[in-house]
């Protein structure tokens, strides 16, 4: 998921607190920021907007289902940057700063909203999908814990040797393997 250079800048403004109506970060709160987004990124002193900017660049540029889809990671750094914990004078219910953010990702082809309970959204305008994070934590299904018991079954009485016999040869190369014995 590749974004202009220009909007990858204003988000970075966004994050950092350079923009009007977002907390402003100074280094070590910009890391803060992105730990509390399940990110281990750590500022290295350099210029803020610019770090973050790259920092913001590798989100999007991880996995994502689809382009109507971002990474989940994307979506945690949005839900953060309209935290309503965070609103700032003359902006009490945070409708100025969605609107600034808003500027930015539908120069981009998205729509940040606030749901039913406060928390911020992303919708995909073209498609008007909306971008929902994989829950981690869901119970497993019976399907997926049958799995988890055959997987684990085999990795125990299985060798590395094994294994990787195994897996060459349910890709297709098993010749590979016979070439390097």
């Amino acid at each position: 998921m590749r974004w202009k250079n220009r909007s990858l800048r204003e988000l970075a403004n966004i994050v950092i607190g350079d923009a009007e109506y977002f907390r402003y970060r100074s280094s070590s709160y910009i890391s803060e920021f992105f730990q509390d987004c399940d990110l281990d990124y750590v500022h290295d002193g350099s210029t803020r907007w610019l770090w973050t900017a790259c920092r913001l660049a590798e989100v999007l540029d991880q996995p994502h289902p689809s382009a109507s889809v971002p990474p989940d990671a994307f979506v945690r750094i949005i839900r953060a940057v309209l935290d309503k914990g965070e609103a700032q004078d003359g902006d009490p219910d945070r409708s100025k700063a969605l609107a600034l953010l808003n500027v930015v990702m539908a120069r981009e082809g998205w729509e940040a909203f606030y749901d039913e309970h406060g928390i911020g959204q992303l919708r995909h305008i073209a498609t008007n999908t909306v971008a929902l994070m994989a829950n981690p934590h869901r119970p497993m299904t019976p399907a997926e814990l049958e799995r988890r018991d055959q997987l684990t079954a085999y990795f125990d009485k299985c060798s590395e040797d094994e294994l990787i016999e195994d897996v060459l040869r349910e890709r297709g190369q098993v010749h590979l393997l016979r070439t390097y014995k």
